[in-house]
């Protein structure tokens, strides 16, 4: 028995288009990926209702920047990885002193761009000595002998009499903060992995239709 083959047509051709088709497939499934990942995250974070500009921090690049690519990845990632990794592992933080958080009332008030106020920040901006009140059942305090203005903010007391004057609340103090998780980030990258097999496939199916 003897047997023929006969090739017809441009097999090296056929094989360079299929590769081409491959990586323009890959390249455009992970871009996609990284993407949705970007959006689902943004998304993730103002419904947990940590705001815009936070959400904002999420950013998407896929590789290779030019060109196509059977090897083509992509990478979200957080330019405020700090705030966004304790949303979404809800750590435990402790005073780095070993002694107390300070953690601002209302009447404390903001600094330059609404930051937290630290206690030695807060008594030069107002001008006031902090006093510490230990409490045995309850949450100790830094107080402050002044007044409450308009806006509810702890200043000093403009009565030579005394006469307005009281003990504001500034800032409680705890020995640690447990932060609740609000995030979940890994579901949905775990989603936007799985998702990527099916979307290289569809690209590559629709690439050869179109």
């Amino acid at each position: 028995m003897k047997l023929g083959l006969e090739v017809t047509g441009d097999i090296v051709g056929a094989m360079r288009a299929e590769v081409l088709a491959g990586e323009k497939a890959v390249t455009a499934a992970m871009r996609e990926a990284g993407n949705s990942l970007k959006t689902a995250w943004r998304s993730q974070i103002t419904q947990a209702g940590l705001g815009n500009r936070l959400a904002n921090t999420i950013r998407a690049r896929s590789f290779p920047t030019q060109g196509e690519s059977l090897e083509a990845a992509a990478l979200v990632w957080s330019k405020a990885p700090v705030i966004i990794g304790a949303h979404d592992t809800g750590p435990l933080i402790r005073s780095k002193d070993g002694f107390w958080l300070a953690i601002p009332t209302v009447a404390a008030g903001k600094g330059l761009g609404g930051k937290a106020l630290s206690p030695g920040d807060w008594e030069r901006r107002r001008g006031l000595r902090l006093r510490f009140v230990y409490r045995r059942n309850g949450t100790s305090l830094l107080v402050a002998e002044g007044r409450l203005n308009s806006r509810g903010l702890g200043v000093a007391s403009r009565s030579k009499t005394g006469r307005g004057k009281s003990t504001v609340p500034i800032f409680l103090l705890v020995p640690q903060v447990k932060l609740s998780k609000r995030l979940d980030l890994a579901r949905d990258a775990e989603r936007a992995q799985a998702a990527v097999p099916g979307l290289i496939v569809a690209k590559w199916v629709a690439g050869k239709l179109g």
